[in-house]
């Protein structure tokens, strides 16, 4: 299994309030609004990425980072059976991503995706 990306998930109240800040002074662009959560990339380096999120919207906590791996149900597996805690299993979602969250030793909760093929 081999990690594509690790993107800081960022938690605010109204994420798009974020928008000019990250777009003006930090020279990101917005790649994705889902009006929960928005993306922001390096306008040359599409895997430089910054998520600020409220309440995520399809689980029961927000997470604290998210990491792209390559074998996401590889990852699940290995997850469960070193009996780490799953917060919300394997789910796929209609814009192409594929995720569970689990809690890493510290308490912290990571979210482990992957881009699904169309």
């Amino acid at each position: 299994m081999a990690v594509k990306r690790i993107v800081a998930d960022l938690h605010a109240a109204d994420p798009a309030a974020s928008r000019g800040f990250y777009e003006q002074v930090v020279g990101l662009e917005l790649v994705m609004d889902h009006g929960w959560i928005v993306t922001f990339a390096a306008p040359d380096d599409p895997s430089v990425q910054l998520s600020v999120m409220a309440d995520d919207a399809s689980a029961p906590v927000a997470p604290d980072v998210s990491i792209e791996v390559d074998d996401v149900d590889a990852a699940y597996a290995v997850a469960v059976a070193r009996g780490d805690e799953v917060v919300h299993p394997l789910t796929d979602e209609p814009w192409g991503v594929r995720w569970f969250f689990v809690r890493d030793p510290t308490g912290k909760v990571i979210n482990i995706l992957s881009h699904q093929r169309s």
